[in-house]
């Protein structure tokens, strides 16, 4: 039997490390920063829904008011869904944690629901589980990182018809050189695991550079940032994008900073 609540005090820990759990300091750290911004945004109407199996953990969701979304996109009066996850798929979990989020959604009297799918064999947030349970694609969605490409689309239900329909994110990135300094430009937001792990490695590495890296970053969590540069994840190295689709690994960034100052 499938039983879907919000997260409590005992769930926090599979939430926090997206099911990673014991798997490292590094993971348990950013567990602890994601968790701390998890628990500031309920108050403006963040919502984690975990789905037990059999009283196991076997799944969660996050619903986002879009209007506070450091993944995007951009619209009113919706809530986002950046993320569903289970560990234990044909059980009927991701559509009790989509009713979830509908119910959710009612609740908070918004217009629908938003979220980002996938039209191609990947694991992630597959568009056609979203098709099968209701949703229609509203918009293609514009390559806005390293794991959001040309093969993402938006795709919503509906519960009112003056629903306006969301705006995908659409990046916007301007090199600044600095004389005789290797420049790395680093977008990053709390809400998304890979992202603070990599966010952290860069600083790591940069910092093994000293003066001649000069780190810009940028958090998408500030929102006047996020619709200045429309960029939740992404690393550049004098203005050159570099990604992985997983955490970026120390040793590529050091390596694209290393060759980026032989080029200097």
């Amino acid at each position: 039997m499938v039983e879907i609540r919000d997260m409590d005090a005992g769930d926090e820990y599979f939430v926090g490390t997206c099911t990673h759990i014991d798997e490292s300091d590094e993971m348990d750290a950013c567990a602890r920063r994601r968790l701390s911004w998890l628990r500031r945004m309920y108050d403006e109407g963040l919502r984690v829904k975990v789905a037990a199996l059999d009283g196991e953990r076997t799944g969660f969701l996050y619903a986002i008011p879009i209007e506070f979304s450091p993944w995007g996109p951009l619209g009113h009066d919706l809530l986002v869904i950046p993320c569903l996850y289970v560990v234990k798929a044909g059980h009927g979990v991701g559509r009790a944690l989509l009713a979830a989020a509908e119910e959710e959604a009612r609740h908070q009297e918004r217009r629908g629901i938003v979220t980002i799918g996938y039209r191609h064999d990947f694991w992630f947030m597959p568009a056609s589980f979203f098709d099968a349970n209701g949703f229609r694609e509203c918009a293609k969605y514009a390559r806005a990182g390293p794991d959001v490409d040309e093969r993402a689309v938006l795709l919503w239900k509906t519960f009112d018809e003056h629903a306006r329909v969301p705006v995908p994110l659409k990046p916007e990135y301007e090199f600044n050189s600095v004389p005789e300094k290797v420049v790395v430009d680093l977008f990053w937001n709390t809400f998304c695991q890979t992202s603070v792990i990599e966010a952290e490695r860069v600083r790591e590495v940069a910092a093994e550079f000293g003066d001649l890296v000069n780190l810009n970053e940028y958090c998408a969590d500030d929102r006047e940032v996020l619709l200045r540069h429309q960029m939740p994840r992404g690393i550049f190295v004098n203005g050159r994008e570099i990604g992985w689709g997983y955490e970026a690994p120390r040793e590529g960034v050091r390596e694209a900073i290393a060759q980026a100052w032989e080029r200097e």
